[in-house]
């Protein structure tokens, strides 16, 4: 009898794949992403049998792409009667032929999301390339309020109507200036990491050339692919304009910001597992928040959710935790001067606070490491405002060489 089984067992293993002959691991990259709000009472943006074709921009290239979708802040069902996925040609609307793709969820052509729920697409071959426009066409055929959005994406996106999405080329009905249900695309290399660029307006592009793909997080992906040695990341951007670590939107009662606080999303401190740590493949987070923690209360939030430099340290104490929890490199981000700036952020109080977390966040050594985007950006004549020539004119956000100046200041040693 235990000659019989020995015998059995040496046949089982017989069968079983030698390491040679075992399919290679699938590595999944973040290749884009954005975070999604809700919206304003005011905002009744509304869909029927129509397609939204939406551009996105890759920061890593691969052979198979996967698609994100989200109802996280509808009320009702998302119906998603068809969607495709397709390489970009030129600057418009078009795809390149040869390149569509439907989409397909659990093997369906069609999806139904439940209210608060994303979902993720079927893998589906198509070698994209890094620093490169990827096509998303949904069609929504039923009556569809736009309760899921990234108000400010700074790239336009186009409406048609009826189901258009495996069309090489559409006739728009309008320009989309918001990111509609859609919050991440995937890809898949033999090897590779996700960076996550975790942040509010700074982040997400704020006053860069519409288009252009000229955000920080854009600047470093393409160091990134100038790089052999790291050509195998991909950059995420979870910035949010508008975004606080400790406090959600609150506009006051007959405010103005009633009409656009919604877009500024979850607190960071309350987003952070959904746009951090379930990113694909992620490795890395850098952190730049804590600008709009200061400045909002008493313009578009209530004095009385003002923080204090200590409260700020805090919250990236938290965030220092529940990256380290799940095996992540965390990196802090100072914050950047702002003096005079238009919004009603400054002053001298909320200077003195800025200059004690930034001493924090160089000296503490809490973080795995510091990028210095105050040192980079600043005048040093005038260290509490914007150098001019990075200055987009409101003295709170770079413009573009001030964005190339950010991501020049993040050392790619710690990424190697």
């Amino acid at each position: 009898m235990k000659r019989s089984m020995t015998a059995v067992l040496a046949a089982l293993l017989l069968l079983l794949p030698t390491a040679a002959s075992a399919s290679p691991r699938v590595t999944w990259i973040g290749a884009w992403a954005t975070s999604p709000t809700t919206v304003p009472a005011s905002d009744t943006t509304t869909f029927e049998n129509q397609t939204l074709r939406q551009i996105v921009h890759l920061s890593v290239g691969g052979s198979t792409v996967r698609v994100r979708l989200s109802n996280e802040f509808g009320t009702q069902p998302l119906v998603v009667g068809e969607a495709h996925v397709a390489r970009r040609a030129g600057t418009g609307a078009a795809v390149e032929r040869g390149t569509d793709r439907r989409l397909t969820f659990g093997g369906r052509t069609s999806a139904t999301l439940p209210p608060g729920t994303p979902l993720l697409s079927d893998p589906v071959a198509l070698p994209v390339a890094a620093d490169s426009d990827l096509v998303i066409s949904i069609h929504l055929p039923r009556r569809t309020p736009a309760t899921t959005v990234h108000a400010f994406p700074f790239q336009d996106g186009y409406l048609a109507a009826g189901n258009v999405t495996g069309q090489t080329d559409i006739t728009p009905t309008a320009v989309l200036g918001k990111w509609h249900f859609l919050t991440g695309v995937s890809v898949t290399g033999k090897r590779g990491a996700t960076v996550v660029a975790f942040g509010d307006s700074i982040t997400d592009g704020a006053e860069t050339t519409r288009g252009a793909n000229r955000r920080w997080p854009d600047v470093l992906a393409r160091r990134f692919q100038d790089d052999p040695r790291l050509r195998h990341l991909g950059v995420v951007n979870e910035g949010i304009a508008g975004n606080r670590l400790l406090h959600d939107p609150n506009p006051p009662a007959g405010h103005p910001a009633e009409g656009y606080a919604a877009y500024f999303g979850q607190a960071a401190l309350r987003r952070f597992d959904r746009d951090v740590l379930a990113q694909p493949g992620v490795g890395h987070v850098v952190v730049l928040l804590g600008v709009n923690d200061l400045g909002h209360p008493g313009t578009s939030a209530p004095e009385s959710e003002k923080v204090t430099a200590q409260d700020i340290i805090g919250a990236h104490r938290q965030l220092i935790a529940r990256a380290r929890a799940q095996g992540l490199r965390i990196y802090g981000g100072t914050i950047t001067p702002f003096r005079d700036d238009t919004f009603g952020f400054y002053s001298p109080e909320n200077e003195a606070a800025r200059q004690e977390i930034n001493r924090w966040i160089r000296t503490s050594g809490e973080h795995d490491a510091v990028i210095d985007f105050d040192r980079a950006t600043r005048d040093p004549d005038q260290p509490d405002r914007l150098l001019p020539a990075y200055d987009s004119g409101d003295h709170l956000h770079p413009n573009d060489a001030g964005m190339a100046v950010m991501a020049a200041a993040v050392p790619l040693r710690l990424f190697r």
